[in-house]
């Protein structure tokens, strides 16, 4: 995205700030830029720290830095009140400044499996499940404008049903965001998980079953300024 910025209007000056809650993921962050010749040139603030945190932070010392654009990228799920959350970054923008937010999709496959089995799988880092019809409503009960695109995408899940795949048992792990999804429920709680992931969430093709991925771009926007201060909450 940065490289893109760069390539787009290479006369623009760009700084960026990082928010990102796991230092693992934070180091991988700082390696890329480490061998990317061109982001050196960019500074980097990193704020190793969750979302929640960051606000907390920003409000106790009433350092308001704003920015022209600011992305959120699958990590709307982690955050504890949608509502204030996007009010938060919201008066974080410029006047002329830009928010992206990328989501599962309403009525996606995630969406069907994480609605279907709430109980159940928001337990951990994800206490309430959220998608793009979510954050629509949260935009408009906000008076803020907004563009959706919806991407299409699948994913082949067949090995999901072998139990001895490696693989699916991978998946299903993804899926769910458990260690061990044969050792995490019950026989009658994996046999629904499995039983919807095929027959509700998937579609059918040559004898494969293939999830749907789909997410969404959500955009409230106007143009931008002739210098860039980017702001990556992750």
């Amino acid at each position: 995205m940065l490289t893109l910025l760069q390539s787009t209007f290479p006369a623009v000056p760009i700084t960026a700030d990082i928010v990102e809650g796991s230092s693992q993921l934070t180091d991988n962050f700082k390696a890329l830029v480490a061998k990317t010749t061109n982001l050196q040139k960019i500074p980097f603030a990193w704020y190793i720290m969750h979302s929640e945190d960051y606000e907390r932070q920003v409000k106790e010392k009433g350092d308001m830095k704003t920015f022209d654009f600011i992305h959120m990228i699958h990590m709307i799920y982690y955050v504890d009140n949608l509502a204030d959350t996007i009010k938060f970054y919201h008066s974080l923008l410029k006047n002329n400044g830009s928010v992206m937010i990328i989501i599962g999709a309403d009525n996606s496959g995630w969406d069907v499996l994480w609605k279907t089995y709430t109980k159940e799988l928001c337990v951990g880092a994800i206490t309430e499940w959220r998608s793009s019809g979510e954050v629509i409503s949260c935009l408009k009960s906000q008076g803020l404008k907004y563009e959706e695109h919806v991407i299409p995408n699948t994913l082949d899940i067949t090995e999901c049903f072998n139990p001895s795949s490696q693989t699916g048992q991978c998946l299903l792990n993804f899926f769910t965001i458990k260690d061990n999804f044969y050792q995490s429920f019950t026989p009658e709680i994996r046999a629904g998980i499995l039983d919807l992931l095929r027959n509700k969430c998937s579609s059918k093709k040559d004898s494969r079953v293939f999830f749907n991925n789909n997410v969404c771009c959500i955009l409230y926007m106007l143009p931008f300024d002739q210098k860039f201060s980017i702001f990556s909450c992750c």
